[in-house]
């Protein structure tokens, strides 16, 4: 069989019957309170929804998007503006996908959704070798087609679930792979500037997202595109947090917080801070690179070589 061809075949989640929002609030109370206070909390530091908003949660089936969902829906309940929340699953043809799931789920609780069909599977399994990860045009293509969904149909908003967690690994991704300080900022306009994503999840740790989820019963539909394959760049990274957490725990804490305590001066980006002007004098003149990197001054002869002892 041509490797390429392979169909994997994704588990089925345990049957559950419907449940409404509401249920299960004893087990997850304690942890539901806090949730839904550090998404208030990033909605309102960061201005993610405003008055009138439609926003698209995209939902892929997993704990962090069945998260967001959920905590938006507390939150719309009680916020202090009126918004409009559309759940938006990208089916994307992966072989034995139990579509009926997320349908069911979301027709159960009486929320609206609208369901993309796009054959991305086909095409990430035709382009990419054997043995490599798919992650990266899996995450384009997807990208791609819910930001066109968006456009279509008027979304103002597009929330996606990633956590602190994500956005701390993001930025440790870039630092040592693109030689870059940057990562997942909690609001941005998208490259061709048409959408504004938000990540309502911010202040969010992975460890109370499984703990949620466990706790509310959501009926997760594992990623098998790959295999679950893994990017084994981002897991190492992963590792690496896990150890420097276990280790001395609350230090992701402090570097999710010191994302947001940025000082430019105390950096090295001239882009960021006007390092000329510091401590120069009106009559200095400024520093000219190519004269400092292009050796003696003119009519002047070089140093003499110091002869060897």
């Amino acid at each position: 069989m041509d490797p390429m061809s392979a169909v994997i075949s994704l588990p089925d989640p345990l049957p559950r019957a419907p449940v409404a929002p509401r249920a299960g609030a004893r087990a997850e109370q304690p942890l539901g309170r806090r949730l839904r206070r550090q998404v208030g909390q990033a909605i309102a530091d960061f201005g993610m929804i405003e008055a009138g908003d439609k926003v698209m949660v995209c939902l892929s089936g997993g704990k962090d998007s069945y998260t967001l969902l959920d905590i938006l829906l507390q939150l719309q309940k009680k916020a202090p503006v009126p918004f409009e929340l559309v759940a938006v699953n990208l089916d994307q043809k992966q072989p034995g996908f139990p579509a009926h799931v997320l349908p069911q789920y979301l027709a159960s609780l009486g929320v609206a959704y609208q369901i993309i069909e796009q054959d991305t599977y086909s095409v990430v399994s035709r382009v990419i070798p054997e043995g490599r990860t798919m992650c990266s045009l899996c995450s384009r293509l997807r990208r791609g087609a819910l930001y066109n969904h968006a456009e279509k149909h008027g979304f103002s908003k597009i929330a996606l679930g990633h956590h602190r967690d994500d956005m701390v690994a993001t930025f440790f991704m870039n630092l040592f792979h693109h030689a870059k300080l940057s990562g997942m900022p909690p609001k941005l306009r998208s490259d061709d500037g048409r959408h504004v994503v938000i990540r309502p999840l911010a202040y969010v740790r992975e460890h109370d997202i499984v703990a949620y989820a466990q706790a509310r019963d959501f009926p997760i539909i594992p990623c098998n595109l790959c295999g679950s394959q893994e990017n084994l760049q981002r897991r190492h990274v992963g590792l690496m947090l896990q150890q420097w957490e276990k280790d001395h725990p609350g230090r992701i804490d402090q570097i999710a917080r010191a994302m947001g305590q940025i000082h430019p001066s105390q950096l090295a980006d001239p882009s960021l801070f006007d390092f000329m002007a510091l401590g120069r004098r009106d009559e200095a003149p400024l520093s000219d690179a190519h004269a400092w990197l292009a050796g003696p001054p003119a009519g002047t002869d070089a140093a003499p070589e110091t002869p060897a002892s």
